[in-house]
């Protein structure tokens, strides 16, 4: 550990660590190895970025899980990630949507909600030895205690976490191995040594915590000056960090992971971000895990960050799908090395720009990864990327130590070819041979090399998914599922609140099956939630359409609910969303807004709508007009709507708390 420690120390001092001498590296374990390589991962959370993905119909569901996490030594597949990283929902708005909680209230434990538990388990059928995680990104409004802060009663917050955890292991035979804190948020001592103790004596004895998942500092320097903090941290997770660390975070001697990185869209440039900082995120950093925030883009492309996935999913009434170029920069390492291989010390930066790490399992085998991305085509979203130059070159690798005896490498290569826009990625070359130890490369900007010892390797290919469609311009929804597999009606974008398949038994009629938001406290997070509960759905260039959907509301005074059309933002900005709303309140009286605040009014007057009866809403807007039907009348009409211009359909409520939906249905033009 002092070897290695000295070794990033020196990085950090801004000294290289390439090896090349007149561009010849040398790869040597003689002199002892760098940190243990702890793998690649997704993120699927903060929040809800992989909601589309549970609506894909078979085949193409298991094609995508497929791409993301199979594994076999013979052969490989796709990413073959080592890592997943999943929210441990809060039900707030947290990037892209909410993600329902284990605990909605103090007195209310249900293990089956969300995707989440899904996903880890079809993560582990294609990868048994993948890492999960789990993050919260907000806590539900009991937690808080009616304040937006979930340390002040740390005893119950570390109890909440602890019971995802072991709900985990109870209902789906899954097995935590790391926790974090409380995304991107400030950290406190006594809640992360509470969590410890809470966990130790839940007899989670192995499952490791992660801190704090925000910046290198101040929790670095937090360690150092608190041994018990120490003794309960186990990894410092940045987010973002750049490629870089701080000294303090290496004086630690912790694990150092890009707890959340990349975040940018999955194009070409995305995928050359995504290249280099797989790359030079232990080079410069000696970060020995780096998880892509996001897994898989599967979500509304109109809300933010919209396809920042490692491949797009966000079609399942089409079932289209895109493998995208950030599938197969990952094959270049994760499908050649595994979590506790080793790094050499022997790694570092090409003499006219790029990197090149490598690493060993110590029982023979060597894998090489090299990258030469330029700046301009591995901009990523975040941190600011500062100049530098990359240019073809020859690069030689002389095999040392007891990989001098190595006399065949399999090659695999990525070439993104900006200038003719003809990329092939993750292309198998025929095997290099190697004279005394030594090959030679001549490598061309803007690629990506795997030379390995390892024979496993596999470009993975389906038979490919149908062609992309449009969302259907007729739609509906009665809701009438009796066993459902997940809790959230398919192709509904919780925005706020959460919305659940709900069985009315006080209904002797038509509603038995409804959809219910059941939230009636606004939740403790780091996102201002609006004060409304809203789920959105269908297509974002939608605009002459007719919403129509029964409503139901249970809040006998205060109780109101609307449905809408055109609406024009979601995910953080969703405060600010525009759209034409239809509000009926249990009062008795209605409201037209054009937003979801409800401060612009375009109509309003008396409804006779009451709390505890069913209601039908109807809402039509076609060019600058829009009117409202209740119950099949005509209860408004010619409301003038100038903007926005196009939007998705949503339902929702006035404020937190519960009300029933059913027979929704939206008929739209294109």
């Amino acid at each position: 550990m002092k070897h290695r420690f000295l070794t990033g120390f020196v990085l950090f001092l801004g000294l290289s660590l390439s090896l090349c001498s007149s561009q010849t590296c040398v790869l040597n374990d003689k002199d002892g190895l760098g940190r243990v390589f702890d793998g690649i991962g997704g993120l699927s959370g903060g929040g809800a970025t992989s909601r589309l993905l549970v609506n894909y119909a078979e085949p193409y569901r298991s094609q995508i899980l497929d791409y993301l996490f199979k594994v076999g030594y013979d052969p490989n597949f796709g990413a073959s990630l080592h890592i997943l990283k999943v929210e441990i929902g809060g039900d707030a708005q947290t990037t892209d949507g909410t993600e329902p909680s284990h605990m909605h209230y103090e007195n209310d434990e249900n293990y089956f909600r969300g995707y989440e538990w899904w996903l880890m388990k079809e993560a582990k059928k294609r990868n048994p030895n993948i890492t999960l995680i789990g993050l919260p990104w907000a806590f539900p409004g009991w937690v808080g205690h009616g304040k937006n802060w979930p340390y002040d009663f740390p005893d119950i917050t570390a109890t909440y976490v602890v019971n995802w955890i072991l709900g985990a292991k109870q209902c789906h035979d899954l097995d935590i191995h790391y926790v974090g804190i409380w995304n991107e948020r400030n950290y406190d001592s006594k809640y992360i040594k509470l969590l410890r103790y809470t966990l130790d004596k839940s007899g989670l004895e192995n499952v490791r915590i992660i801190a704090s998942d925000n910046l290198w500092e101040p929790i670095a320097l937090a360690l150092l000056l608190d041994p018990e903090l120490s003794r309960a941290v186990d990894v410092i997770g940045a987010h973002y960090p750049g490629t870089t660390t701080v000294k303090e975070a290496l004086k630690t001697q912790k694990k150092l992971w890009s707890s959340e990185d990349y975040s940018t869209f999955n194009n070409e440039v995305g995928g050359g971000c995504w290249a280099r900082i797989l790359n030079q995120n232990y080079v410069n950093g000696l970060m020995t895990a780096t998880i892509s925030w996001n897994l898989v883009a599967s979500y509304y492309e109109e809300l933010p960050f919209g396809r920042d996935g490692l491949m797009t999913a966000e079609e399942p009434w089409s079932g289209n799908y895109v493998v995208e170029s950030p599938i197969w920069i990952t094959a270049h390492t994760t499908q050649f090395a595994q979590p506790g291989w080793t790094y050499l010390e022997t790694v570092g930066h090409l003499a006219q720009g790029g990197s090149y790490v490598a690493l060993t399992d110590e029982r023979g085998n060597l894998t090489v990864v090299i990258e030469t991305m330029t700046h301009d085509h591995s901009v990523c979203v975040r941190p600011p990327l500062p100049p530098f130059n990359v240019t073809s070159q020859n690069a030689t690798f002389q095999l040392k130590g007891s990989f001098a005896s190595i006399k065949e490498l399999q090659v695999w290569r990525s070439q993104f070819h900006f200038k003719t826009k003809k990329p092939s990625f993750f292309e198998k070359l025929a095997p290099l041979k190697l004279f005394d130890g030594s090959f030679t490369l001549n490598l061309a900007e803007d690629e990506v090399y795997t030379l390995t010892t390892i024979t496993t390797g596999q470009k993975g290919s389906c038979t490919g998914s149908p062609p992309s469609a449009r969302f259907p311009k007729a739609y509906k929804d009665n809701f009438n599922v009796r066993n459902p597999p997940f809790s959230e009606a398919p192709n509904f974008a919780d925005q706020t609140g959460v919305f659940e398949y709900y069985i009315n038994m006080t209904d002797p009629g038509p509603h038995v099956f409804t959809l219910r938001q059941v939230l009636t406290e606004k939740p403790v997070t780091w996102v201002s939630d609006a004060d409304q509960t809203i789920s959105v759905i269908g297509d974002y260039q939608w605009q002459n359409l007719t919403v129509t959907c029964d409503v139901f509301m249970e809040s006998v005074k205060t109780g109101g609910v609307f449905i809408a059309a055109r609406v024009d933002k979601g995910g953080q900005s969703i405060r600010s969303a525009k759209g034409v709303f239809f509000w009926v309140f249990a009062d008795g009286t209605y409201k037209v807004t054009s937003d979801l605040t409800g401060q612009t009014v375009l109509a309003e007057g008396q409804s006779g709508t009451r709390a505890h009866g069913w209601h039908t809403l109807s809402l039509t807007v076609e060019g600058q007009y829009a009117s409202g039907l209740l119950n099949g009348y005509p209860l408004w009409k010619n409301a003038v709507v100038l903007t926005p211009k196009n939007g998705w359909a949503a339902i929702g409520t006035h404020s937190f708390e519960l009300a029933q939906f059913d027979n929704f249905a939206v008929v739209a033009e294109y």
